[in-house]
């Protein structure tokens, strides 16, 4: 009898979970929850935590502030509120006669992990209160009546659901690892393991997920944190390369005749950052390769300048130029400064949005088509504009974005066009954390805006609390009565839209009907349509209006000087970039603007969030504080961008490990833009794989 034919690795490691050691099919449900549905998926789920149970400590030994493990009998559960919204649950573990006390505020949730009599081990580090040892939101691990907590070990903690375990978790990983391991390629030749200092992915996996002692830990995660950074790095050092050699732009050098007719059309003489982006804007837009730069600038630099003075040189060359803006109301107001600034030219603009009829629509393709528009101002219908077959934009020579980050990565990677593409301007007044830069925008140039134009007038940053109220409204109607006018902003909770227009307009009812009872007050939120949107905004604008109700809907961009105030409700709900942009809607004219915000922090982050806000107006260090603060998480918004989320890396915590990878990769690169070396192909294979589609790098392999 024949026998079966001997698996590849690759078949071994695609083994459904449920064959693995230990799973079976009702594991599997779980694990399936978890994406883990092969044998790999199992090798690469990297733990999130570690814990050392070689300080599994009896009750009676504890010392204040030590990091501890304590395993004991669950004596007494409570879970009470504490008001709205919160709750404290606190649990007793006994362990003979000697008890702690574990408390967990605001995670109602925890509740359906203790019962009275199960054995538990807590974790984390121990203080004494009211007389007794107690522990704050330590991690839980539920032990079997018969389990021994194990000690003398670093413990992986791995990311759960309903179902299974950590125990289980654990058993199930190194059944995995102990089997499957073996079939794992090592990407990586055996002379740049050496030259970066990196352990084997043979010798490292094994330590990963179940250390031997403390030590072997770290060179095991520093081998796969330096591996994922090096993946993603070499897709954007792919894509950079790309955008800059296998794609050709018409160039449009800017002469000393265009740059002098240019600046004529500004009333005011630019600040040495500005003419330094516009030196490196120019010198992009000059070669046969399209611009890729990313201008950042703070609240109010004056970025719009230089996207101005970009978009005039495209002009001046007898090309088209398009400015995309992420929301109607901003693009609306582009197109509205544009056509201002340029009254006295030729220059012809356009607005293309969504709410145009088919009519309106279809005359504009025409125009644009026969080259009758200069500069199109628009929202996301100018990438699917610049999408369509039938619509030539052959002319089109610069395409500006506008708040880069609400377009992200993957939308930039198409924005792309056969035959010669436009030069790219992407723009954000969201100053971004180096860490962030070297990964979001790494296929980007970038150029900063510090420096505020003269004349910009200081805003007045407050925190306070419900006793400040009378004594703010009382400030408020004064510099009504001098002429100014106010926002009163309130927060957008996305997973609860009815609670936000609510809030809204109780907010606004609230105000009409007390301390602002006497003047014009508007309402402006998501839910109006574009319409009314800019029937409120233009309203505000004219001055017919004094005060506008708003939710976030005008954090960015918004320019109307005359509003000098601004009343941020549940400021705590806010994160501090952007607070940092709605503080700049207060600081365009030539008064001072006046910004108070009331909060009820509830930890200690948002705490200090709102501190760093009220003490700082320079957005590049409340950029690098909200990152330290937050971590990369909200930060990165690898989801919206586009970007498969990292597995282990952290950008906050790996930042050595991140450059050292850009370094590594850009030097691999520019040796080998493609890396067709046979040494690299399976590295090559796991880039296309994790970022080939997302970032187009599909024509590579």
């Amino acid at each position: 009898m024949s026998q079966a034919p001997q698996k590849t690795p690759a078949e071994m490691l695609a083994t459904p979970v449920q064959y693995v050691k230990g799973v079976g099919p009702s594991k599997a449900e779980p694990l399936a929850r978890l994406k883990l549905r092969t044998a790999r998926d199992l090798l690469f789920f990297f733990p999130r935590d570690y814990q050392d149970m070689s300080e599994l400590k009896a009750i009676a030994d504890l010392q204040e502030g030590e990091t501890v493990s304590v395993c004991g009998t669950v004596a007494e559960v409570d879970l009470r509120n504490t008001g709205p919204g919160r709750s404290l649950l606190a649990v007793l573990l006994q362990q003979d006669e000697h008890f702690l006390r574990a408390l967990w505020f605001n995670q109602p949730f925890m509740r359906q992990k203790f019962e009275t009599g199960r054995r538990v081990l807590l974790s984390g580090t121990v203080k004494i209160s009211g007389g007794r040892w107690e522990l704050v939101h330590p991690t839980v691990e539920l032990l079997g009546d018969n389990e021994e907590p194990p000690s003398g070990r670093v413990l992986p903690v791995y990311p759960l659901t309903e179902g299974i375990n950590q125990g289980a978790m654990r058993r199930v990983v190194l059944a995995a690892v102990e089997e499957y391991s073996q079939y794992l390629d090592e990407v990586f030749p055996q002379d740049f393991l050496d030259a970066q200092g990196l352990w084997p992915i043979h010798a490292a996996l094994p330590q990963l997920h179940a250390p031997t002692h403390a030590d072997s830990l770290e060179p095991a995660r520093r081998r796969f944190i330096f591996q994922e950074l090096l993946v993603l790095q070499l897709a954007l050092a792919i894509r950079r390369y790309k955008l800059t050699h296998d794609r050709k732009a018409s160039p449009l050098p800017v002469t000393a005749k265009i740059d002098a007719r240019i600046r004529r059309l500004f009333s005011f003489k630019f600040t040495d950052d500005q003419n330094r982006a516009i030196e490196e804007v120019s010198r992009d837009m000059a070669r046969e390769i399209p611009m890729n730069r990313l201008l950042q600038g703070d609240v109010g630099s004056g970025k719009t300048v230089v996207a101005l003075y970009a978009m005039l040189n495209a002009v001046a060359q007898g090309k088209q130029a398009a400015l995309m803006a992420p929301t109607e109301v901003l693009a609306r107001q582009h197109a509205r400064t544009l056509s201002d600034s340029l009254a006295s030219s030729e220059v012809r603009v356009a607005l293309l949005t969504g709410s145009l009829t088919i009519a309106q629509r279809r005359r504009l393709e025409e125009q644009i088509t026969a080259n009758e528009i200069d500069l199109i101002v628009g929202t996301h219908a100018v990438a699917n504009m610049m999408a369509q077959d039938d619509v030539p934009l052959s002319n089109l020579g610069l395409v500006i974005i506008d708040e880069q980050h609400k377009f992200g990565v993957k939308q930039r990677a198409a924005l792309k066009q056969g035959g010669l593409d436009p030069h790219y301007l992407v723009m954000t007044a969201t100053p971004i954390p180096r860490t962030i830069s070297m990964t979001l925008f790494g296929d980007l140039d970038v150029s900063s805006l510090r420096e505020k134009p003269p004349g910009r007038q200081p805003v007045h940053t407050y925190l306070a609390d419900d006793s400040k109220r009378a004594a703010w409204w009382e400030f408020v109607r004064k510099k009504l009565g001098e002429g100014r006018q106010a926002y009163v902003v309130t927060p957008l909770v996305e997973e609860t839209e009815n609670w936000s227009l609510a809030s809204v307009e109780q907010t606004f009812e609230t105000l009409a009907n007390g301390e602002l009872a006497d003047y014009r007050l508007d309402l402006v939120h998501g839910r109006l349509t574009s319409e009314e949107k800019e029937t409120a905004m233009e309203s505000f604008r004219q001055r017919r209006t004094q005060v506008l109700v708003a939710t976030s809907v005008i954090e960015v961009g918004v320019d109307i000087p005359n509003a000098t105030l601004m009343t941020i409700e549940s400021g705590e709900r806010f994160g501090l970039a952007q607070l940092h942009q709605l503080r700049g809607r207060i600081s365009r004219g030539k008064h001072p603007g006046y910004l108070t915000v009331f909060a009820s922090p509830q930890t200690d982050d948002s705490q200090a969030r709102l501190a760093a806000f009220e003490q700082t107006n320079d957005g590049f260090e409340l950029a690098e504080i909200d990152f330290n603060l937050r971590g990369p998480g909200d930060l990165f918004g690898a989801r919206q961008h586009g970007l498969p989320p990292l597995r282990i890396a952290d950008l906050h915590r790996d930042e050595e490990i991140l450059q050292e990878a850009r370094r590594v990769a850009q030097a691999l690169i520019a040796e080998d833009p493609h890396l067709d070396h046979e040494r690299w192909a399976l590295l090559k294979k796991m880039v296309l794989v994790r970022y080939g589609k997302v970032l187009d790098l599909v024509d590579v392999g």
